[in-house]
Parts: structure tokens; C-alpha cells; sequence
């Protein structure tokens, strides 16, 4: 019913951003992607959007991107997977991330996410793997396509081992990890990267 909102931001905190959109405060479900790309408080924004109306509850989810809502559209198409859980899945990684990890039946690493079990995660790859158009793939980065992902995730999970979110984790190491680089090199390069 609304594609996109554009007002100015008067809250955001815990994956929830209000605009005001001409007097009207509207309440959104973001991720933690769309909270870290808002502008300041005060600022002018402009968020993608998808109501999901219930019997007992009509709820206003919000992107950054519209890569993001069509990511989040494909997540909700899966039986077990609702609004609120498709958000905690784009909270926990970049939609290029998402897709790769699809794509790639990168189950051990979709299951790690908050509130996703094994059996979801299997769910997930097994109705999504193909659903990906030539744009979306093109978001896959090219630099690190033959990098080792046992190395990837190894180090990820050093990272967020060491306190970082996964969704931090898994941005800094796709920034900085090669082909051929073993898990060490990719957390030794994050942390140096993390310290510039």
C-alpha cells in the first residue's frame, strides 16, 4: 500500500525508526542496516516500505534500499519465516552477504543467526537458491568470489567472538579478505582495518 515514506526522522533506536510524514508519526520496523544508514535525527529520510496487515495487527516495515525490501519479500515468501524474523536476518548481515550465503548453501552460516534453526536455514536455501535475478548476483562481490569461505567464516566467528556483531564481522571481513588468505590473515587484516 506505501512503497516508501519520506518525512523527517524523529526516533530511531532497537530496529524501530519514526517519520514524520506531515504531522503523521510513522512508526517503521527496520533492520540494523536501514538504522545505521538514517540520516541524523532531525534529518529528512526517505524509507522503502511493506505493510503486512494481520487479523490482530497491521505492521509498517522500512529499508534502506530497495534491494533490501526485495531481499525481505523473498525471506517472508518462506513458510516459518515472518516479518519480524526476515528483519533479524537482514540485522545480522548485508543483503550481497544474504544472497551468497543462499546461493552458496552456506547452511552452518545462516543457522548462526539469531533465531534461525538448522531446519529454517535448510528451508531458506532450498526455496530461495534459484529465486535470485542476474542484478541481485551482481551484488556478489567479484574480489572475494574465490576467497576459501571456510577461512571467511572461521573468521567471522573469531570476530564476533571478540564482540563484534555479526553484521559488523561479516562487512569488515568482506572488505579486506583475498583469495587464498587463511582465517588468520582475514582477522589479522580486519582488526588492522577496524583501527584505521
Amino acid at each position: 500500500m506505501f512503497a516508501f515514506l519520506t518525512g523527517v526522522l524523529e526516533e530511531k533506536d532497537n530496529n524501530i525508526a519514526v517519520i514524520n510524514c506531515n504531522g503523521v508519526g510513522f512508526e517503521v520496523n527496520v533492520s540494523d542496516t536501514t538504522i545505521y544508514e538514517l540520516p541524523n535525527i532531525g534529518e529528512m529520510a526517505t524509507i522503502y516500505t511493506y505493510m503486512a496487515v494481520r487479523e490482530d495487527a497491521i505492521t509498517l516495515f522500512g529499508f534502506a534500499s530497495r534491494e533490501e525490501k526485495s531481499a525481505f519479500l523473498k525471506l517472508t515468501s518462506v513458510s516459518g519465516i515472518g516479518g519480524k524474523m526476515a528483519i533479524v536476518i537482514l540485522s545480522a548481515m548485508p543483503v550481497a552477504d544474504l544472497i551468497e550465503a543462499i546461493v552458496t548453501e552456506n547452511i552452518r552460516l545462516l543457522s548462526s543467526i539469531k533465531g534461525l534453526g538448522k531446519k529454517t536455514a535448510e528451508r531458506l536455501v532450498v526455496e530461495l537458491k534459484n529465486s535470485f535475478d542476474d542484478l541481485q548476483l551482481s551484488m556478489l562481490s567479484p574480489r572475494n568470489a574465490s576467497t576459501n569461505s571456510s577461512a571467511i567464516e572461521e573468521a567471522i566467528d573469531t570476530l564476533v567472538a571478540m564482540g563484534l556483531t555479526r553484521f559488523d564481522a561479516t562487512s569488515v571481513v568482506k572488505n579486506v579478505a583475498v583469495t587464498n588468505d587463511t582465517a588468520e590473515d582475514i582477522v589479522k587484516k580486519s582488526l588492522r582495518n577496524m583501527n584505521k
